[in-house]
Order: C-alpha cells, then sequence, then structure tokens
C-alpha cells in the first residue's frame, strides 16, 4: 500500500468514526471484513494519533480559519485539516509540502471545488506561521 493510499484509507476511517459512535476498533474490524479498506499498522497510529489530539487540532484549525467555529467547517473540510496539521505537527518525517499536498488531493476527490481552496488557505496560513524550515521540507 502506498502513502497516498494509506493517507486515502486514514481519511475514510475518519470519516466514518465521525458518522458512528462505534469503537475505533469495531471500525478497523467491518472495514477489513468489508475489504474495502486495508488497515496496517501505519493506518492505526495515524488514525489514533489524530483522534487522541482532535482538541488540540480543532483548535488550531478554528484559529487558522476565519470560520473560527469548527462547528462551521464541513466534516470533510474538518477531517482533512486534522489529517494535514496532526501530520505536520507528529510526523516529522514527513514533509510539510507533502502533507499539504496529500490534503488538497483528497480534497479535490471527496469534496468541491471551494472547499478545495479552502483547504488550501487554512493551511497556508498555518504553514506560513510555522518557524523557517528548509527549502526540501516547503
Amino acid at each position: 500500500m502506498t502513502k497516498h493510499e494509506r493517507r486515502e484509507n486514514v481519511f475514510l476511517l475518519l470519516f466514518e468514526a465521525s458518522l458512528r459512535d462505534d469503537d475505533i476498533g469495531e471500525l478497523y474490524k467491518v472495514a477489513e471484513e468489508a475489504g474495502e479498506i486495508s488497515v496496517d499498522q501505519h493506518v492505526r497510529d495515524f488514525v489514533e494519533g489524530v483522534l487522541a489530539h482532535v482538541d488540540e487540532l480543532d483548535s488550531l484549525i478554528a484559529s487558522y480559519s476565519k470560520k473560527r467555529a469548527v462547528s462551521r467547517i464541513a466534516r470533510v473540510n474538518l477531517i482533512l485539516l486534522r489529517m494535514a496539521i496532526y501530520e505536520i505537527r507528529y510526523k516529522p518525517e514527513t514533509p510539510v509540502n507533502v502533507a499539504v499536498s496529500e490534503a488538497i488531493g483528497l480534497s479535490e476527490k471527496y469534496a468541491f471545488q471551494e472547499d478545495t481552496a479552502f483547504i488550501n488557505g487554512v493551511l497556508g496560513t498555518y504553514t506560513r506561521s510555522l518557524p523557517f524550515q528548509s527549502q526540501e521540507e516547503t
């Protein structure tokens, strides 16, 4: 499974988790039984990392979004923003531009065109607030 496929699987699991009250372990089981989503340890770690930091991520999203309330952000957009910011903050092996590019790519597939612009704007504002990074990371 490619890194892109892993991110897409993470997105699908987080989206499903946002709609259901099931334990994440149950969602993994259902996904694997259905055979539509591959769940390996990387996917589990990413999903559980995002879920463990939801409050922090939502606070950051609210502060860099003109909407200022995550409850006003479409669910798809919110999940993609959470994933990208989580990856930027907690997965230093991932270059910032890759995390942003992947979020934009997934938004082009799962969201509306204006949502892609919104996600790009929030992530752009967030990444410009980060300490200086080398050219390979931006």
